[in-house]
């Protein structure tokens, strides 16, 4: 669990993550952990309505649907404060501004744009598009 954040219900949907303490940019907010899976379970998976899976390489994806993945929690956000970035493996929500105390964390799902109208977005953001649907929810810069 993260000493930065605190998980409690959120304005934008069901539970979101928020800072507990001033969180500068560049930050390594959480570890999105979950069941790394093939392609193939992740294709199935996807197709029963899992929405926290994420890309990991040519042959595996990350599923996040797990107990003891507190990151599955965090929001999704037209105006994201937070890029969930692949960092030697691992996935990492990464603070993109200074982000204060109280203030709810979120970054972008980027859900598929020819499945748009599935994911309507309620972040509430001025710059809200209506859908979670920008790309490229993960940075392709790797970091060591």
């Amino acid at each position: 669990m993260s000493d930065l954040i605190e998980f409690k219900p959120s304005p934008i949907h069901g539970m979101g993550g928020f800072a507990k303490v001033p969180i500068s940019t560049g930050t390594r907010v959480i570890e999105y952990m979950g069941q790394k899976i093939t392609k193939q379970e992740s294709l199935k998976r996807c197709e029963e309505e899992n929405w926290f899976i994420f890309a990991l390489d040519d042959q595996y994806d990350l599923d996040g649907a797990v107990g003891w993945n507190p990151a599955r929690f965090i929001n999704h956000s037209c105006s994201p404060n937070c890029d969930a970035e692949l960092i030697e493996g691992k996935i990492w929500i990464i603070s993109r501004r200074n982000i204060a105390p109280g203030e709810e964390i979120t970054f972008n799902y980027g859900y598929d744009l020819a499945d748009y109208r599935e994911h309507p977005c309620h972040c509430g953001s001025p710059d809200c598009v209506g859908y979670m649907d920008l790309p490229s929810a993960i940075s392709s810069r790797k970091r060591s």
